[in-house]
């Protein structure tokens, strides 16, 4: 793991920080988004990816034009240690305690399970489901601690499905991010606890992970700032479960209704029609 702190150009014009938020997967996409958005604010930034040149680019930008503190940290979250290592890190800004969690690094990838290269699959087990977790887990206690912030979990419209053929592996561990995070709302429910927990579960975003996993959506894309701008507001309200998109939202709510063996079948033709 590698920390940079980019200094703010113009120290003068430094905004008074809202808090303190880390964005992990935060070099582009949804996670840069949030970034920026945050940074909007007036929220000091971690960023936390596995590129760093991306990551000191956005820093700079965010320094550069929203004269906000930025840290980048360059680690790979399929290795357990760089997250235990994160998280020590974050756990060691006493002077400004993390107020919000962006648990936003994962990938997607399309095919028949049985053709799948397992190392693929595992790695996104590792990112989308362990490092998720863990780094959840391991900072929950320092949020209820305070009785105070926010975790967004991000997820997908994939994990409130019945299953995905043909990006088995994917759709399982945002069903994963889904249960986790509707346990643990309930869990900080009963404590009385005004921390507050959340999945974000868009569907197409127009962003590099369809580059990534491969697969063409045959739904219209949101780009990353409806996406992000829409959960923002709806995390303010205490939202759940946030989906960002209409259309998205009538598919989730249809695939409680419909039969389970026709959404498998209709999911599956979705799929394939993608590679």
């Amino acid at each position: 793991m590698k920390v940079q702190t980019i200094s703010i150009p113009n120290k003068q014009y430094t905004k008074s920080s809202s808090g303190l938020a880390c964005i992990t997967g935060a070099s582009s996409g949804i996670g840069a988004e949030f970034a920026r958005q945050l940074a909007v604010e007036g929220y000091s930034v971690i960023l936390v990816a596995r590129r760093e040149e991306r990551l000191v680019d956005l820093g700079q930008e965010l320094t550069s034009d929203y004269h906000v503190d930025c840290e980048c940290i360059t680690a790979d979250l399929t290795d357990l240690n760089e997250c235990a290592e994160l998280v020590r890190h974050l756990k060691s800004k006493q002077n400004m305690p993390l107020d919000i969690l962006i648990n936003n690094a994962g990938f997607g990838a399309v095919g028949r399970f049985d053709k799948s290269d397992i190392s693929t699959d595992l790695n996104m087990i590792d990112v989308n489901v362990r490092a998720l977790h863990y780094i959840a887990h391991q900072l929950m206690p320092h949020f209820i601690e305070r009785d105070y912030g926010h975790i967004i979990n991000v997820g997908s419209v994939a994990g409130l499905m019945p299953g995905g053929p043909y990006m088995a592996t994917y759709y399982a561990t945002k069903s994963y991010v889904v249960s986790l995070t509707n346990a643990l709302a309930e869990e900080l429910k009963r404590l009385g606890s005004h921390v507050q927990i959340h999945a974000l579960c868009p569907g197409p975003v127009n962003t590099e992970f369809n580059d990534v996993a491969n697969v063409k959506f045959s739904l219209k894309g949101i780009t990353a700032r409806e996406c992000v701008s829409y959960c923002i507001d709806e995390a303010d309200k205490g939202k759940i479960i946030i989906i960002p998109n209409m259309m998205v939202r009538v598919a989730a709510i249809a695939s409680k209704l419909v039969p389970r063996d026709i959404m498998l079948g209709i999911v599956a033709r979705s799929q394939k029609s993608k590679f």
